[in-house]
């Protein structure tokens, strides 16, 4: 694609903040542009992917996900688990350290753990059966639990939103869950350059020269995170266009999301290389509903909401055609992974505009305010959200839309307020298939009664369900707990899905060592001189 000057002279000033960095440094930094810009700097406060994407730089895990979906020791050394499987005693390896050169403790762990478990879906539910967690030395903690649950190390190598990362005691002991951190300090594989940080803008991370990868090669999230650039660059561009012609000049290596439009173009182009990951590491469109607050308190309302979003539309009219997209997938937990069912997909398999109307008509709507926060900021939700506010009006809904940026509506997002004082009923969001796979992290099902989010719910035909899903070990039982698990959620419509597609991630070929996961890993790439 030819530049224009004013495309070129628009690149060159959205990047004027980075260069003076290249110029400090005779190592090139590898330069990665999220979807949306960086505000909040705390993994567990946030439930934000570009946070995430932060956090996997800065901190560790204790266990992570492999390429194939399993789960493996990462700071660990290892654990062991008694006949009942009630207690777990876990051993990290030796002579970890965080960014200060402080030794990682088993103290570390278990107040990391305590605070990720007082935000997650899933930590909660850990916490809640566990009766004891424990340092019972330097470099060992014991979990006891209260009751059988079948998903520990699920839970504790959760990839996603919220992610159990490791930090100091002080600071996860000082710090209520939904709080932000003041300190961000890790023991992960990159140093954060505060001073550096431009909010919205970019994040300049260093490499860590104390970090100790494990012997095994890179594996998904596992195995040897070793950091082979010493700078690494973590940039915004708003403009989709600029996003590209800065991957085409060479001014960026790698874009979390590539514009649907120019994807053809980059995929003719032996330059760059297309992310292929599905299964888990697909994405999910869906409504994220207000359940505290009218309409939405109706499950009749939210049933219409349900018959509005049409996976076809939705897909198409972002550009996610097969075999990017795939309409034809009517799974909470997601197509082609461990848990997908098709059980009470017959609710919304053919969604229709006269029937949400209908559905509308019998909950005694009386065109109440709906407020929408639209995100006009990011390519992926920008456009759903166009298409979904459209079915929405067509049904009958009146929609106060409130576009703004992300990261403000993120805030919004979390909090709970009456509509005149910033509060909201809708969000159109995306979630990961590492979210949305496991009944227990899925927003549909694994939010149910733990009032900590305000798009939570509680269904009581869930309850006993999810408790049942908890306590089994055993992988066919769990698969057909998590299909019914399914339908009640689909019965509740407490999280309205809108289409499964593939991550557009891309990169320029020139790059080794790319871990394709569905979101950016750093570690493990080497970027040629120029």
């Amino acid at each position: 694609m030819m530049l224009t000057r004013r495309t070129a002279l628009a690149t060159a000033g959205a990047l004027a903040l980075a260069r003076p960095l290249r110029a400090q440094s005779g190592a090139q930094p590898l330069r990665f542009v999220v979807n949306v810009g960086l505000q909040n700097l705390d993994p567990i406060s946030s439930p934000s992917f570009v946070t995430r994407n932060f956090a996997y730089l800065v901190f560790d895990t204790l266990v992570a996900m492999d390429g194939k979906g399993e789960y493996r020791p990462q700071m660990l050394q290892g654990w062991e688990i008694s006949s009942d499987r009630l207690t777990w005693t876990f051993r990290l390896r030796p002579s970890l350290a965080f960014h200060d050169g402080s030794p990682v403790t088993a103290e570390d762990c278990v107040a990391s753990l305590k605070r990720w478990g007082g935000r997650d879906s899933i930590g909660r539910r850990l916490m809640a059966a566990t009766a004891e967690l424990t340092a019972t030395d330097e470099r060992t903690f014991v979990l006891k639990l209260a009751r059988p649950f079948g998903g520990v190390l699920e839970a504790l190598g959760k990839p996603s939103v919220h992610v159990p990362f490791i930090m100091p005691a002080r600071i996860a002991n000082g710090t209520p869950p939904a709080q932000q951190v003041r300190e961000i300090l890790g023991s992960g594989p990159f140093v954060f350059q505060r001073e550096s940080w431009v909010p919205g803008e970019k994040a300049l991370f260093t490499r860590n020269a104390r970090y100790l990868p494990r012997d095994e090669p890179a594996d998904g999230l596992a195995g040897g995170k070793i950091a082979k650039v010493e700078r690494v660059e973590m940039l915004t561009l708003s403009d989709p266009g600029l996003r590209v012609a800065a991957l085409q000049t060479g001014e960026v290596d790698y874009l979390e999301y590539a514009p649907v439009d120019y994807l053809p173009r980059l995929r003719n182009s032996r330059a760059f290389t297309i992310a292929q990951a599905g299964g888990q590491a697909a994405l999910m469109y869906a409504a994220s509903l207000n359940h505290y607050l009218p309409p939405f308190n109706n499950v009749l309302v939210r049933r219409a909401v349900q018959q509005v979003l049409d996976r076809n539309e939705v897909l198409a009219g972002v550009g996610f055609a097969p075999p990017l997209g795939e309409p034809d997938c009517t799974s909470l937990f997601m197509c082609g992974a461990p848990y997908s069912s098709t059980e009470g997909s017959d609710l919304i398999a053919q969604p229709s505009i006269d029937r949400a109307k209908e559905l509308l008509r019998q909950a005694g709507y009386n065109n109440e305010r709906v407020v929408l926060l639209h995100p006009a900021d990011s390519p992926l939700l920008n456009p759903f959200g166009l298409v979904m506010i459209d079915r929405m009006k067509r049904a009958g809904f009146n929609l106060d839309v409130q576009a703004s940026d992300w990261a403000t509506i993120a805030q919004r997002w979390v909090q709970r307020a009456p509509l005149d004082q910033g509060g909201w009923n809708i969000v159109p969001v995306v979630y990961t298939g590492f979210d949305m796979s496991n009944p227990l992290a899925n927003l549909g099902v694994g939010y149910n009664c733990t009032d900590n989010q305000p798009w939570g719910y509680c269904d009581d035909k869930l309850t006993p369900v999810i408790a049942a899903f908890e306590a089994e070990s055993d992988p066919a039982k769990r698969r057909e707990l998590a299909g019914q698990l399914q339908k009640l959620a689909f019965e509740a419509a407490t999280f309205p899905i809108a289409g499964q597609y593939r991550s557009p991630a891309v990169w320029r070929s020139e790059l080794r060592g790319v871990i394709d996961f569905g979101f950016p890993v750093i570690w493990n790439i080497e970027k040629p001189s120029r």
